[in-house]
């Protein structure tokens, strides 16, 4: 038993180090400053820890901590934690597409300032690139939904004054 433990947490260190940087990217995304991202992940591999077993036997586990994440984050709306705009760009913030550190600043302003379910179907679908259907999953609702919501979030995002001739998600904003 005790082999079998050590095992299955040297198997979720690994995991864990491996999938913290776009763990904490997308909750980055979604909350709006990184205190808050720190500690959704940090939430959501607790989860993932206690259901380690079950994680690991469905064959991808970045996809069911994803999933926990944006659970995870949906929990903290429906409680009205208020939510922090992006006032500044995380420290490990990787090549996203966008031409310089402005940009980058007001793309992620703008995007704090979504609803959730926008900013979650916004973030999965462009910035972790995923299908409609995956972020249907990771979102718990339809691909209906995941299309009007990101529909929806992509059109505030090209109405924000600050991003207007910006080049970004969806084309041209």
């Amino acid at each position: 038993m005790g082999a079998q433990k050590t095992e299955r947490d040297d198997e979720f260190r690994a995991f864990t180090g491996a999938a913290w940087p776009r763990l904490l990217r997308t909750a980055y995304l979604l909350a709006g400053d990184r205190y808050s991202a720190e500690d959704l992940v940090q939430q959501a591999l607790e989860r993932a820890y206690v259901a380690w077993g079950r994680v690991r036997r469905t064959g991808d586990p970045h996809a069911y901590v994803r999933r926990i994440l944006v659970n995870e984050h949906a929990r903290r709306f429906r409680r009205r934690v208020p939510e922090h705009l992006v006032t500044a760009v995380p420290e490990q913030a990787g090549p996203d597409g966008l031409g310089g550190l402005d940009e980058r600043a007001a793309l992620l302003a703008a995007l704090a300032t979504l609803p959730a379910r926008q900013r979650q179907a916004v973030v999965l679908r462009y910035w972790e690139d995923l299908s409609e259907g995956q972020t249907a999953t990771a979102m718990g609702c339809s691909v209906g939904t995941v299309k009007s919501q990101a529909s929806k979030g992509i059109a505030k995002l090209r109405a924000a004054t600050s991003l207007i001739g910006m080049t970004s998600i969806g084309g041209t904003v």
